[in-house]
């Protein structure tokens, strides 16, 4: 009985992940999400006591499915730390131009729009946020010490720098439906990032 109800809880959440990719936290309502999943309305609230638990819920599940994602890239065994922090923005250009919306970030797609609604999901947006960057800089360190990075003054503030240069990139790249800011964030990547 737990099995089958753990089952339903994740197929809410991921049928709402797929709605939330396309229209946003706040464009999804309870009715259309539990329609979509085939769940009736009265049970939702046996699987979250509101739809912000709900919306808690959702975030703490994509960052921890990113963060698993994010370990693999940069972990990659047969790349410099150099390569593999270049390959990490490298798939972020590829998947925020993804036809496909659930490819697509949730902290680009609701970064805004929850802050405003819920200081827990954004404390979890935030927190995912901490533990990318602390990724990179992790990353940046390493290509120094084996010699893929230049020496850099301050890993951690790179790192959060980059970061936010990406997350304005696809802001922009939103708003111009181009993936030209991504071409530029790369470019301005490779360069704050240079071999020795």
């Amino acid at each position: 009985m737990k099995e089958n109800r753990q089952d339903t809880r994740s197929h809410i959440l991921s049928v709402g992940r797929g709605l939330t990719a396309r229209w946003g936290y706040s464009g999804v309502g309870l009715s259309e999400l539990l329609k979509e999943a085939g769940v009736p309305k009265g049970s939702f609230y046996h699987y979250f006591p509101s739809k912000e638990a709900y919306g808690c819920a959702l975030l703490t599940e994509f960052v921890t499915e990113y963060r698993d994602k994010l370990s693999a890239t940069l972990a990659h065994p047969t790349l410099d730390a150099r390569s593999r922090f270049l390959a990490y923005f490298a798939e972020w250009h590829r998947k925020q131009i993804s036809a496909v919306p659930e490819d697509r970030c949730l902290v680009v797609r609701l970064s805004a729009e929850v802050a405003d609604l819920s200081v827990d999901m954004s404390t979890i947006l935030q927190s995912g946020v901490n533990e990318i960057i602390a990724a990179l800089a992790d990353t940046l360190r390493q290509g120094i010490a084996e010699g893929s990075i230049a020496a850099l003054d301050n890993p951690e503030a790179m790192a959060e720098l980059i970061y936010h240069q990406w997350l304005g990139a696809s802001l922009v790249a939103s708003i111009s439906h181009e993936d030209a800011p991504f071409k530029a964030a790369m470019r301005a990547t490779q360069a704050l990032i240079p071999p020795p």
